[in-house]
């Protein structure tokens, strides 16, 4: 690291021994700083093509959504801890020095409560660091790890009044653990192995769900415990369990100790390149390979500066005599531009005196210049970066050609961004492990799209199932209730443009398209508004979009749809022609009936009509009768006969208009049809 930031001033460049030579000497010592235009390029791509964590679901209960929840937690998370920072520190010391880190802590939310949230943190200095012999690249198998700091002695005492820190009992070769102004605090995970049970609890879908003892609920518990009481079989085995604790050290103090919630060191190494040789560990990066080139161009542009300087400024030649009484000007003439300069021809005897001359200027060596375009050389050599990957114009034509070369040299840097990769993805394995532990009860969480839009969610550990969408009749809104404890998933890590790089290249590729074809304007104008990083795109893409037809824009109906749409509005139209010839067929049964109404009524009036006819003529014929017999009865008999015949006609109902037929009742004639209540008029009646 001290290499690739070398200058003028500190000369790091330079050996020791050989720095001491040369300053003893006076010779220049020059460093023209290629190494580290290399690094940048290298760190410069990383952060252009950052790898981004992408969760998949991968046990039974978990769904796609779900995993995009945790994809969104894991952004917001970064994006709150600043995280892209942390990882470029990173990924400088890894292609730098050959090592980098940075860690996952926890912290409160606030003072006010007992939430706590998970954040991303650099670790600026890799040397700070020491952890345990590993197998894996990531570290996801150490043991043990310490990462120290030194925090002022006033800032140590005022945290800690009751400490006082000594190195007494402690094997400390280094001065550093306590001095007059600072006190080393180091923090130590410890990994402790052990053994636990694994159970398969059976679900509602009739799978299981696999669960260790330490991760069940009180209701995975009970449940175990009936299942064991009614005499069924509980699936269980013995699995490692991996505890991670943490202590706080000053000096032979433990200030404070904990149990880590996770299963891992929460320390992310990302490596450059690491091989093991003779036994022993060779960790190294990309300056590594180009210190011998750099120091060779370093010598080889201090040495031809040091050849010119050596070479006086070439002076006038001739014969004192052509000098004598114009010694100012001759004097002065390598420093100013005389428009003429005068010498003396003749002698005093008359004979002719040569014309002062300049010998050859200084020249540069061409051993020195040689050996700087071969440094250079070396330099592109040993790191695959050649002209085109810096942009330099080349042979090459065509834009194929260019990217080809371009990516030659990406190529053989490659693996330091997979390397990024593979420590990213195995932060999103600890995230994923963390965040069911972490957001353990009910509360409201931020989560970020991948275009930065934030949102909330409603994390509930007791909720069935991992993502579930419930409405808050209260505000009308329809809230997602996510339980991080539900089904299972992996991470992938993937590296590529972000965002914003993916944005423009896409506002690049639509303003091509729609210069060359103006009418697709009609077609994709919103889209390209909405690319656009400038104000008020937003509003433009809106106002452009309802300028789109339906159709085009994919809110109308498909063929098939209209097609369906065209059948649906037929069958209206039938149905409604089938409704109006039902209610015209009602009407003509309505009229017939009360045609039949009134020709029954017509012939009952007739009937009665007929019958008070017969029974009038029947009375007539009975008077004439009386008629007859009365003036046949003898007087003494008629008086009996007359009160008699008073009598029973006085009892007789009246045939009057009006009144129903003699002997029943207004109940009798409605039961037998003779009163038709529909008219609202009796019997006998116009």
């Amino acid at each position: 690291m001290k290499f690739l930031f070398a200058d003028s001033d500190n000369q790091e460049q330079w050996l020791p021994a050989v720095r001491a030579r040369r300053q003893l000497e006076g010779q220049p010592m020059l460093t023209v700083n290629k190494t580290h235009t290399h690094w940048l390029h290298v760190v410069n791509q990383a952060k252009a093509n950052r790898p981004g964590l992408h969760v998949h679901p991968t046990g039974s209960e978990a769904t796609y959504e779900a995993a995009m929840v945790f994809e969104n937690i894991i952004r917001h998370i970064e994006y709150a801890s600043d995280a892209q920072t942390a990882y470029m520190n990173a990924c400088e010391c890894q292609v730098g020095g050959g090592i980098g880190y940075w860690r996952i802590v926890t912290d409160y939310a606030d003072d006010n409560g007992f939430d706590q949230e998970i954040f991303i943190r650099p670790v600026p200095d890799p040397l700070a660091v020491y952890m345990s012999p590993v197998k894996r690249k990531d570290g996801s198998d150490a043991t043990f790890c310490i990462i120290y700091d030194d925090m002022p002695r006033a800032q140590f005492e005022a945290k800690y009044p009751n400490v006082a820190p000594s190195l007494v009992g402690m094997n400390v070769t280094e001065s550093g653990w306590l001095t007059k102004d600072s006190v080393r605090i180091a923090e130590y995970y410890e990994v402790e192995e052990g053994k636990e049970w694994m159970y398969a609890i059976p679900n509602e879908g009739g799978g299981f769900a696999f669960k260790r003892e330490s991760e069940l609920s009180p209701l995975e518990r009970d449940l175990l415990k009936e299942l064991a009481t009614s005499g069924e079989e509980v699936r269980r085995r013995r699995v490692d369990k991996r505890t991670i604790r943490w202590y706080l050290i000053a000096g032979n103090q433990v200030l404070e100790r904990n149990t880590w919630a996770g299963k891992w060191i929460p320390v992310i190494r990302v490596v450059g390149e690491e091989v093991i040789i003779d036994g022993k560990m060779d960790r190294k990066g990309l300056v590594r390979y180009l210190k011998d080139p750099q120091r060779m161009y370093n010598y080889n542009t201090s040495a031809q500066v040091e050849f010119g300087a050596l070479q006086t400024k070439t002076p006038w030649v001739g014969p004192l005599e052509a000098f004598e009484g114009l010694e100012n000007y001759w004097t002065t003439a390598n420093r100013e531009n005389h428009a003429y300069l005068a010498y003396n021809g003749m002698d005093e005897n008359g004979n002719p005196i040569p014309k002062p001359e300049r010998p050859q200027p200084p020249q540069a060596a061409e051993a020195f210049t040689a050996g700087m375009q071969a440094a250079a050389i070396e330099m592109m050599m040993a790191s695959g970066q050649y002209e085109a990957t810096f942009g330099k114009q080349t042979q090459e034509l065509s834009g194929v050609a260019l990217d080809n070369r371009k990516d030659q040299g990406e190529r053989a840097t490659f693996h330091y961004l997979d390397n990024l990769a593979n420590a990213l993805r195995f932060t999103g394995k600890q995230l994923i492990d963390l965040i069911p532990k972490i957001y353990d009860t009910r509360r409201i969480i931020r989560i970020m799209g991948e275009d930065g839009q934030e949102s909330q969610i409603q994390v509930d550990p007791q909720a069935r199932v991992a993502l579930q969408q419930e409405r808050d009749a209260e505000n009308n809104v329809i809230r997602s209730i996510f339980n991080p404890a539900v089904g299972t998933y992996d991470v992938v890590a993937k590296a590529g443009p972000n965002f914003d790089t993916r944005r423009e290249e896409a506002f690049q590729a639509m303003k091509e398209l729609i210069t060359g074809v103006p009418q697709l304007a009609q077609v994709i104008g919103d889209l390209f508004a909405k690319m656009g990083d400038f104000p008020m795109s937003d509003a433009i893409a809106e106002r452009i979009r309802n300028w789109i037809p339906p159709e085009v824009r994919g809110d109308g109906a498909t063929a098939s749809e209209k097609q369906l749409m065209g059948q649906l509005e037929q069958a209206a139209q039938i149905i409604q022609q089938l409704q109006q010839a039902l209610q015209d067929r009602t009407e003509e049964l309505k009229i017939a009936k009360q045609q039949v109404d009134t020709d029954a009524l017509n012939h009952l009036a007739l009937r009665m009509e007929n019958e008070r006819k017969s029974t009038i003529e029947a009375f007539k014929a009975e008077t004439d009768r009386m008629a007859k017999l009365i003036a046949a009865i003898p007087p003494e008999l008629l008086a009996a006969v007359g009160v008699q015949s008073t009598s029973d006609a006085l009892d007789m109902p009246s045939l009057a208009d009006g009144e129903n037929v003699p002997g029943l009742s207004g109940a009798e004639a409605y039961a037998t049809g003779l009163v038709v209540t529909d008219l609202g008029k009796p019997v006998g009646q116009p």
